[in-house]
């Protein structure tokens, strides 16, 4: 069942994604070779807390972290830790904060240092993914349409979408309805409607969609290793368009 939001609760989920973009703006300033997603983690528990906010993640199903930092091959869900990044190296940081019942989700892909064109390629494609999934979700549109154009784009460059972990409704639960994954086909799926507040969340990959888990039941990694890229921001849809809850790179 998709619960639709009246325009004063997406004004207070438009404040719980304003702390997640904070938190995203202050990653921004300091990640580069030498630090480590362990200090990521302290650096945006100390902004939810600055800003009242709880890290929603922590404790979620049995996940112990602030954050899901998850590195080059990794697609989601990795842990945060005390590895020094590498330049080159692609860091998807994920960050869900509730602030007063409410919630707002964000992934940022982060490169740190010199990338290769490869790696710079890959975020690049990936951001505009994520554009182009927003754009289409408008009133009236279907899923499988916005999807549909989102995966043709990331195709073209020779990259595929990840099928296997989801995009999702979102407001006082992390996952509500509907669920929905990044490829899609024309004339299917659900409409858009009014009130809705989703994710869109595009984990692109250099090489096979395909992901295996690691031994710790979160760890999604590629299936042949190579990289990864990850754009999310939470959306409201409304007469007016699509309204990004959690924009931070402005």
């Amino acid at each position: 069942m998709i619960t639709l939001k009246s325009p004063g609760e997406i004004e207070q989920m438009k404040a719980a994604g304003a702390v997640v973009a904070a938190c995203h703006k202050e990653i921004a300033k300091v990640i580069r070779p030498g630090v480590t997603t362990w200090d990521i983690e302290e650096l945006v528990e100390d902004v939810l807390a600055r800003h009242g906010a709880r890290a929603f993640t922590k404790g979620y199903n049995g996940y112990r972290y602030a954050t899901c930092a998850s590195v080059n091959d990794v697609i989601a869900h990795g842990f945060p830790n005390r590895t020094p990044l590498k330049s080159g190296d692609l860091v998807k940081i994920d960050i869900v904060a509730e602030l007063d019942g409410w919630l707002g989700d964000s992934a940022w892909c982060y490169g740190v240092g010199e990338l290769s064109p490869e790696a710079a390629k890959l975020m690049r494609v990936t951001k505009e993914c994520l554009d182009i999934g927003i754009k289409h979700a408008v009133v009236g549109n279907r899923v499988g349409d916005a999807m549909h154009s989102l995966q043709q784009h990331a195709e073209s460059h020779g990259y595929s979408c990840v099928r296997e972990l989801m995009a999702h409704g979102i407001g006082r639960k992390l996952h509500e309805e509907p669920n929905f994954i990044h490829v899609g086909t024309p004339g299917k799926g659900f409409r858009f409607k009014e009130g809705m507040v989703i994710t869109i969340e595009p984990m692109i990959n250099a090489g096979t969609w395909q992901m295996t888990i690691d031994d710790d039941g979160w760890t999604a990694r590629t299936a042949d290793g190579k990289l990864s890229a990850q754009f999310e921001h939470t959306i409201a849809i409304t007469k007016d368009g699509p309204v990004i809850l959690t924009a931070h790179d402005d």
